[in-house]
């Protein structure tokens, strides 16, 4: 059919070549934080103060100083924690572990694996909500200096569609030198971690200089951070980080999860003055729930959703919608819960069970590796020993007719104090040791040491040409360890 149009921007569009049929437009957005073309939605989420924003308040503040207070804090002469990459040495709640330490860091690493597999298990995405530090620092330090700096969200929201104007240049100023402040002393804390306190402060009251490359790390990980919490901010959480992809894995129709309750909520709709007169005398309302379908639960919501659909990506368990919720049923004279922690076989009105089959693994795997864990670091030895023969001569003759055997010995000091160790011989008889300086040494805290031992053994404990040397290493209070090593030397030896 021919066109007749005049619209000269209907011409327009038709000038440009059709788009490739496989090419589909999505039919709605397909994150939240997303709008259906593909851009990015702004989020401006509403405060919501109840009683578990308090709770999650005093939990947060809690992990965000004991962030501060780690590698401050000392116990056993170490700080709290210490992971010293550089020199392979780790410094846990006291207890030190090392490179060698294979097994003691395989535990470690599966036993919080299995941790957060059993959390998620149980408790849904509470690591998110009450614990990641993405959502502690953004939702009580950042979030709140922002509001401090430029206002409630509407009047930021109304702001940012005005452009950039003089106002909104010296708040996002002032608000961005604050962010740098505190995204500074992060990376320092971060940083400490790795190299410790006062080694920290002696690099930061010396010459940059001396330590360019420590102050690029720091402008770098601080200008990371100031983008991360004034840029991307729930980004982190829909795109970037992979737990929310893990849930479906990790978590089942039992786990908790924040929800809205549809058999009582729905049909939602707002209620005329008249009705809401009939609800307060007590007058159960026709083909309506208890939802007014206010809003305030995706007003609130830091990434955007609405909770009333159903478990979604984007719900990071913050419980802000339960708060909003919980305020607008009370003010309305309902029963708070319409948003509750719930399970979906709880919501759909089937049995839910605490105890299931792959809470009950999960449980005995985590039970039985924390038990090893704990009782191999309990038990652990205060000094390492490693013996391994030196790539000279496999053995040599002496003179006077004993037969020498060299070997590299690597010690080790496990705890935070000097000792002093002795290697004496206790098989084969006859056998004494000459080591390079002496049998008996020091180990400073840590220390690692490489010593060379000579066993002189008599000719005649060779049985076709091999025998076996035991050694006892003791540092002098009690702790002692026996090792045994191959000795070669002449096969003809009677």
């Amino acid at each position: 059919m021919e066109n007749t149009t005049n619209d000269p921007k209907q011409e327009q569009k038709q000038d440009p070549p059709e788009r490739p049929s496989h090419i589909l437009e999505a039919p709605e957005a397909v994150l939240s934080t997303m709008n259906k073309d593909g851009t990015r939605k702004w989020m401006y989420p509403k405060l919501s103060k109840g009683s578990m924003y308090t709770r999650r308040k005093i939990v947060g503040w809690i992990l965000i100083a004991l962030f501060f207070a780690l590698p401050i804090v000392k116990m056993n002469g170490e700080p709290a924690m210490f992971l010293d990459i550089v020199h392979r040495r780790f410094a846990i709640f006291g207890q030190i572990f090392y490179a060698t330490d294979t097994l003691l860091l395989m535990l470690l690493g599966l036993t919080l694996v299995i941790s957060v597999v059993w959390a998620t298990a149980l408790f849904g995405r509470v690591w998110c909500g009450w614990g990641c530090p993405q959502t502690v620092y953004m939702e009580f330090i950042f979030r709140p200096i922002e509001r401090l700096v430029e206002g409630t969200e509407a009047q930021r929201k109304r702001r940012d569609k005005q452009g950039w104007t003089p106002d909104k240049v010296w708040r996002t100023a002032v608000k961005l030198f604050l962010y740098t402040i505190i995204a500074a002393a992060m990376s320092h804390t971060f940083v400490a971690y790795f190299v410790s306190w006062d080694v920290l402060t002696s690099w930061m009251t010396g010459a940059p200089s001396k330590h360019w490359g420590f102050f690029l790390m720091m402008g770098i990980t601080t200008a990371l951070i100031v983008f991360d919490f004034a840029y991307f901010r729930e980004q982190m959480c829909t795109i970037a980080c992979p737990y929310a992809r893990l849930q479906s894995v990790l978590m089942d129709p039992d786990s908790l999860i924040v929800s809205y309750d549809p058999s009582r909520g729905e049909t939602r709709g707002r209620r005329t003055k008249a009705q809401r007169e009939q609800e307060k005398q007590g007058i159960k309302l026709k083909n309506l729930g208890d939802c007014i379908d206010c809003g305030a639960c995706v007003r609130t919501c830091p990434t955007g959703i609405d909770i009333r659909d159903g478990l979604q990506l984007e719900c990071i368990s913050c419980t802000q919608c339960i708060d909003a919720c919980d305020a607008i049923m009370i003010g309305v004279g309902k029963e708070p819960g319409l948003v509750r922690y719930t399970s979906e076989n709880k919501i759909d009105n089937k049995p839910s069970r605490i105890l299931r089959p792959r809470l009950v693994l999960y449980t005995g795997l985590l039970v039985l590796f924390s038990s090893v864990l704990l009782y191999l670091v309990t038990h652990a030895s205060m000094f390492d020993i490693n013996m391994m023969r030196a790539t000279d001569k496999p053995f040599t003759v002496l003179p006077d007719g004993q037969v020498s055997n060299h070997f590299k010995m690597r010690t080790q000091n496990r705890i935070g104090s000097s000792q002093d160790l002795q290697v004496t011989v206790i098989e084969p008889e006859g056998a004494v040791i000459k080591a390079q300086n002496d049998a008996k040494f020091t180990l400073k805290p840590g220390q690692m040491k490489y010593i060379d031992l000579w066993i002189v053994s008599p000719n005649e404990v060779f049985k076709s040409g091999q025998s076996t040397a035991k050694l006892r290493v003791s540092n002098g209070s009690g702790a002692e360890q026996i090792i045994e090593h191959k000795m070669l030397g002449p096969v003809s030896a009677k």
